[in-house]
């Protein structure tokens, strides 16, 4: 049985009494809460969600990895200084590295593959786009993001890897898949890792990453193949991430 994992990616959004607030409202609420819930924040903050969250069950993720494990890399994070405030987790390829700095496939496999060198669990994130999407190539892409990975790190890796479908056309945008266009995703998704590895396909999580909120999250979790939530928006509000983490 694969557990439910809501995890809050902040993107560029923070201060340090924003940073507070808001951990102590999640903090607050957490009782009654079945699922893994982890947030991933921006470098600058991850000390102090360290500190905020120690002794409690709230996890602490990053947003990116450099694939190198240290060197001349001005401006860039490595997995051992992200592994050095406790965090367990990564994102790789998500939709915004993809599109805004032209990582390719190939860079985010070589990113998961540094994440898992490392004992980060990476959240990698796939697909595709509006035009892709209206071109009738949704499965075509999905699986070019995912076997890029599989080719790189080979199919057991994925026994430490939680994949997020995330529809690029409906995020930050108000529009959501429909559960049943959602769910037809997840279930292609999990239908390609089984054709390495049927055991692997149905102990992978695989989350919902397109405009999850407090309204649609339990219709979309309760769907065969969608394990959680890879949530943006809705994860700077303590009221509202709580009540998707409790969906769950």
């Amino acid at each position: 049985m694969r557990k439910t994992i809501i995890a809050g990616n902040w993107k560029m959004n923070a201060s340090k009494v924003s940073v507070k607030s808001l951990i102590d409202g999640i903090l607050s609420g957490m009782e009654g809460v079945n699922s893994e819930v982890l947030v991933c924040v921006p470098f600058p903050y991850m000390s102090q969600v360290e500190s905020l969250i120690e002794g409690s069950n709230l996890k602490l993720g990053a947003q990116n990895i450099n694939i190198n494990p240290s060197g001349a890399f001005t401006g860039e994070v490595s997995a051992d200084m992200i592994k050095d405030f406790g965090a367990k987790h990564v994102i790789a390829g998500h939709s915004e590295r993809r599109s805004l700095y032209g990582e390719t496939s190939s860079v985010v496999a070589e990113k998961t593959k540094a994440a898992l060198g490392a004992g980060l669990s990476p959240l990698l994130c796939v697909g595709e786009s509006l035009e892709q999407r209206e071109a009738g190539k949704t499965e075509t892409v999905v699986a070019e993001q995912i076997n890029a990975v599989i080719e790189l790190v080979g199919i057991e890796s994925f026994d430490s890897i939680i994949i997020a479908y995330e529809p690029v056309w409906a995020i930050g945008t108000g529009i959501t898949a429909t559960p049943e266009q959602a769910q037809a995703v997840h279930f292609f998704i999990r239908n390609l890792l089984g054709e390495s590895s049927e055991n692997i396909a149905q102990k992978t999580p695989i989350l919902y990453g397109g405009s999850m909120n407090a309204g649609n999250a339990v219709e979309l979790i309760s769907c065969p193949d969608i394990d959680g939530g890879l949530i943006g928006g809705a994860a700077l509000k303590a009221e509202d991430f709580l009540q998707i983490c409790k969906a769950g």
